[in-house]
């Protein structure tokens, strides 16, 4: 079993319309801070950052979270954190949050949530990190994009074994255990050579 010590979590910074959406970060925070784990997310207040932090933090969990000064408004930034680290741009703020995680799990979100999930996941299928990557399921919202994912390997773009490198969680129980059993599954090699 891998040794977990902190989860990123990448989410909206709106609650969207399904209840579900919060109701599962709460969870994700709740389990997070109950583990013991410190929980490394935006920064942010409001939306799915803001519940899944506050759930962590009325369990007495350890929450760091990393915002940009020139994105967000002061008065969004989540000023009930111990650590809230502001970067200068949202690539500082990627990379930090990065290096301050053992693993990283997507709740339902938008284009920020997708760009910081599949930037996470490149950058597993280049081998620079070997770090679990997760959608967390809430309603089937992740499915359409794993769907996606499944077109581009029978398109022939994209190895199964690097197709593998973000991991479906469909029970929210689950997401930790699920982390925690990863194994890489990376090629060696990006480029078939032989059909260059």
């Amino acid at each position: 079993m891998r040794e977990l010590a902190s989860v990123c979590v990448y989410c909206a910074s709106s609650s969207g319309r399904d209840p579900a959406f919060a109701a599962v970060a709460a969870e994700v925070g709740r389990r997070i801070a109950t583990e013991g784990l410190t929980l490394v997310y935006g920064g942010g207040s409001v939306g799915l950052m803001g519940v899944v932090a506050d759930a962590a933090l009325s369990e007495g969990g350890r929450v760091i979270g990393v915002i940009p000064r020139s994105v967000f408004r002061r008065e969004v930034a989540h000023e009930s954190l111990g650590e809230l680290i502001e970067v200068d741009s949202m690539h500082d703020r990627k990379m930090l949050m990065f290096e301050l995680a053992d693993a990283f799990v997507a709740l339902p979100g938008g284009i920020g949530t997708l760009e910081e999930l599949t930037e996470v996941a490149s950058w597993a299928q280049l081998g620079l990190h070997d770090k679990p990557v997760a959608t967390l399921e809430v309603n089937g919202f992740w499915r359409p994009f794993h769907d996606f994912l499944d077109r581009v390997v029978d398109a022939g773009l994209l190895r199964p074994e690097n197709r593998r490198l973000i991991i479906d969680v469909e029970e929210p129980s689950r997401f930790l255990e699920v982390l925690r059993s990863y194994e890489p599954r990376q090629t060696e090699q990006l480029i078939d050579l032989d059909e260059t």
